[in-house]
């Protein structure tokens, strides 16, 4: 069960970053790891360097995926995304944000959602 899950998140990236790069963003680097945890995929948009989180769901019956991201989360999300500013110091006064792309993936659909800033209040 454990490789499925593996497989169907790494399916999912894929088709995030497909569909992202279709809109005009260029990838920089997928699965970044620190202590604090992982980015799925990091991305220029122009001059913006976008942090993205994929979540696949199979159903919504229990929200979206984008629902799924606690502040916890957010806060491990951040703090990962300023490790990587600070190892790469090229980035370190360009604009940045987050965003997710939510896939749904139901009988009748194969739905991406992009929520573009999504950790605005």
């Amino acid at each position: 069960m454990l490789q499925t899950t593996i497989k169907t998140g790494q399916q999912a990236e894929e088709m995030a970053c497909h569909y992202l790069c279709g809109q005009g963003l260029k990838t920089l680097c997928r699965n970044f790891h620190s202590q604090r945890g992982e980015l799925d995929v990091i991305m220029e948009d122009g001059d913006i360097i976008v942090f993205v989180e994929v979540r696949y769901r199979k159903n919504t019956r229990f929200g979206s995926g984008a629902e799924s991201i606690t502040h916890a989360k957010q806060a491990k999300l951040i703090a990962t995304a300023l490790y990587y500013l600070q190892k790469h110091p090229k980035y370190h006064n360009r604009p940045t944000r987050f965003d997710v792309i939510s896939i749904t993936n139901q009988i009748q659909q194969n739905g991406i959602d992009w929520i573009k800033d999504a950790f605005q209040s």
